[in-house]
C-alpha cells in the first residue's frame, strides 16, 4: 500500500501505522519506500510535527 497524498489523509494512516506496527518514523518510512523527512515536510503544510517520544505526529 502506498501512502495516500492527502495530507489529512496521510496523517491518519500514518499515526495509525505508528501506533500499531512501527516502533519508529524512519522504520515505518523504510518500509513504505519514502524517508521519515518527506513524510515530516508533507505533514508540516497542515501544521503536525512528530513527537518522538509519544511516535506520533500531533
Amino acid at each position: 500500500m502506498s501512502l495516500p497524498k492527502d495530507p489529512v489523509m496521510l496523517l491518519s494512516v500514518v499515526n495509525t501505522k505508528l501506533r500499531d506496527l512501527y516502533p519508529s518514523l524512519e522504520e515505518l518510512a523504510a518500509a513504505e519506500g519514502t524517508t521519515a523527512e518527506e513524510i515530516i515536510e508533507k505533514l508540516a503544510v497542515i501544521n503536525y510535527v512528530y513527537d518522538e517520544n509519544q511516535n506520533q505526529f500531533s
